[in-house]
Parts: C-alpha cells; structure tokens; sequence
C-alpha cells in the first residue's frame, strides 16, 4: 500500500470509529479487527500502536472508542512526520545498505572467477545484519544470548515475528555461510546452491519490508 492510501485509509478508518455511538460495542469489535490487520501491515505486527489499541480491550465501548480514535489520530501523524510505512528514516537507510550487499554477493556469484564461497559468507553477513537491525528497531532484547544469526533468529521467533519455517531456512544459510567461513570448499563449491540461499534470503527479506 502506498503512503498516500495509507493515510487516506487510515483517516476512513478513524471516521468510521467516530461515528458509532456509545452502545454500537459489536460494531467497534468488528471495526477493531479490521483495525489490527490494517496498523499491522502498516506499521508492523509489534508496533505501539498495535499495543496501546489492545491495552483497552476490556474497557466500556466509548472508552475504548476514543482511545481507538486517538490512535488512529496518532498514527496518521506519525506518518505525515515522514515515518513512511512504519519505518524510520534510519531503518530505511540500513534496508537500503542490505539491499546494497546483496546486490554485490550477486555480482560475486556472476563472476566465474570468483568461489562462490565469497559471496555466500556475504549472504550470510548481510542476513544476520538484516536481523540485527530488524530487533534493534522493534527494541527486543536478547535476554543474554550472544550476538548472532542463531541468537537474533530465536528472538524473533519467540515474538513470533517469523515462523518456524523461517527458522529452519536460516538455520540452513547460518549453515552454509559457516561452511563458508570455515573453508569448508567442498561444502560451498556448488554455484548453483549460494544462488538457491541469496533467492530465498532476497525473497525473506522483501516480504518483511514490503
């Protein structure tokens, strides 16, 4: 959704909550859903405002009803202050840096001159700051685990901000890019497998960005 429908449907969305009276409760219910699915594309499944909506739940209808409409407000001009998308200028600059590394670990494996042992550990680099980046931005703690693919993968997990899948293809790129890193050649020596791992690393990344 572009930034101007966002607005534009996040304001018919606002009218829609001011116009119901203080005994429409099964009216605003429904509205809600359609509420959370919206701030949850718009701005992420772990967004404030996601949070500040939930916090009133088990609150009278027009309590909850204005609450409601004051986020709604809120979020509209979050979004007019330039945080497009639910994402901060500084969090776009770092995607824009991710997209950059993978644009290079590409050339890499295009080069035949090149192992593909080269652009695999830059996959695997580029991944893990994605992730990194990704938790720093939702202010997830680590809980004491130590910096890594394998620590950031289980925190977002525990935040089921990826799923169990998800897991099991990072776990298999952390995989390839330590075989990678370790010199393992015989493990990395199959072009064709680091295009398989910069695809689906590209295709996770698009998806949580889009």
């Amino acid at each position: 959704m572009e930034f101007e429908q966002v607005i534009i449907h996040c304001k018919t969305l606002k009218s829609e909550v001011d116009k119901l009276g203080d005994s429409d409760g099964a009216k605003l219910k429904g509205l809600k859903a359609r509420i959370f699915d919206f701030l949850s594309k718009a701005g992420g499944s772990n967004n404030t405002f996601l949070k500040q909506i939930s916090s009133v739940s088990n609150s009278g209808t027009a309590y909850q009803k204005n609450v409601v409409s004051e986020v709604l407000s809120s979020f509209i001009a979050h979004m007019e202050s330039g945080l497009v998308g639910g994402i901060s200028p500084k969090r776009q600059a770092e995607l824009d840096v991710v997209s950059d590394l993978l644009e290079q670990a590409n050339s890499l494996l295009e080069n035949a001159k090149v192992h593909p042992a080269a652009p695999a550990v830059l996959i695997g680099a580029t991944l893990e700051e994605f992730l990194r980046t990704w938790i720093e931005e939702e202010s997830l703690s680590l809980g004491g685990k130590k910096p890594g693919l394998d620590a950031y993968c289980k925190t977002l997990r525990e935040q089921e901000l990826i799923t169990k899948q998800d897991v099991k293809d990072i776990t298999a790129w952390s995989g390839i890019r330590n075989h990678a890193a370790h010199g393992e050649w015989s493990e990395v020596e199959d072009r064709s497998r680091i295009r398989l791992m910069l695809e689906g690393v590209n295709l996770f990344i698009r998806q949580r960005t889009a």
